[in-house]
């Protein structure tokens, strides 16, 4: 008797764009199709996705597809690994067998963005996600809301736009809160869907150059009025919070239980914040130190650092 097959919870997909449409200045949508595509699966709000990219002249000649495509990717020459980058999923359609991906237009700056500007329909790329045929739980979510939530402050750099996009369609109806959004151009609110109406969203441009420069203030009123006059919580937890090196690690918090669901039951605000490390590092000290949030509320992830690439390239 043959053993088993292994059913991982990701799994590599290859597809085609079907589609793409310009959201605004900063932003495009690439609808992605193939014939594995219906297999993959989201947990919701902001699941994560991999794409890996073409190289120059080379396309995907040397991208090894197996089971363990991961581990002898790794063990490829640097010359002969595609590029991978990380993404949100920004809808899903299996019964179309399509995926929704927006990527931020920053000019020809890396693999990622020159592919975005240069992508036509028909253009092929692989995508390692959920694997409906698991039937998770997959990872890749971070936003972990208590059942209770009374407010919610999201906030993020243009990469993060498509996630908090996704995350605010999936909230409830009822929900309340602000959504803080450092973006390129005015016309990037486009790369919005639903919100609800309880939840503002405040869009600030960016000054040319300088990552967070008003991301930061911005928050820090939104936190403000949330929490009103004094902490988010009734019981103000401790303020100590260790220092994190950005250059040599990520900083990347997302407060969970054992269960790998809500680090708590209830809260006053639950606050979600994505960027570049360093604007994340001042916001995180801002909200925890300063504010006294509750750690256990807040959800940091300053998963790129300016000037660096994902992978090294």
């Amino acid at each position: 008797m043959s053993a088993p097959t292994l059913v991982t919870p990701y799994h590599l997909v290859s597809s085609t764009v079907a589609r793409i449409v310009d959201l605004g200045r900063g932003f495009r949508r690439f609808t992605f199709t193939g014939p594995a595509v219906h297999r993959l699966a989201s947990g919701g709000y902001d699941q994560r996705v991999k794409l890996i990219l073409p190289l120059p002249d080379r396309g995907f000649a040397d991208l090894p597809t197996g089971g363990d495509w991961y581990l002898q990717w790794r063990a490829l020459p640097d010359e002969c690994r595609n590029p991978v980058r990380t993404y949100t999923v920004r809808a899903l359609r299996p019964e179309a067998a399509e995926v929704d991906i927006d990527i931020a237009l920053h000019g020809r700056t890396g693999p990622a963005s020159r592919w975005a500007t240069d992508a036509v329909v028909g253009d092929e790329l692989y995508i390692c996600g959920p694997n409906a045929e698991h039937g998770g739980p997959y990872g890749g979510v971070d936003f972990l809301p208590p059942a209770h939530t009374d407010q919610f402050l999201l906030a993020g750099d243009p990469t993060a736009v498509p996630a908090i996009a996704a995350i605010l369609e999936s909230l409830p109806p009822h929900a309340r809160g602000v959504a803080v959004l450092e973006v390129e151009h005015a016309s990037d609110g486009n790369a919005l869907g639903r919100v609800p109406d309880g939840v503002q969203v405040r869009l600030v441009v960016r000054e040319p150059g300088r990552h967070g420069s008003r991301l930061i203030p911005a928050v820090e009123v939104a936190a403000a009025e949330l929490c009103g006059t004094g902490s988010c919580h009734d019981t103000p937890p401790s303020t100590d919070l260790e220092d994190v090196d950005v250059d040599a690690g990520l900083l990347w918090e997302a407060p969970r239980n054992d269960e790998d669901g809500p680090a708590r039951d209830r809260t006053r605000l639950y606050a979600w914040l994505a960027g570049e490390a360093a604007v994340i590092k001042s916001l995180r000290r801002h909200l925890v130190s300063e504010r006294g949030i509750d750690r256990k509320s807040v959800a940091f992830m300053g998963y790129w650092r300016q000037g660096r690439a994902e992978d090294g390239r």
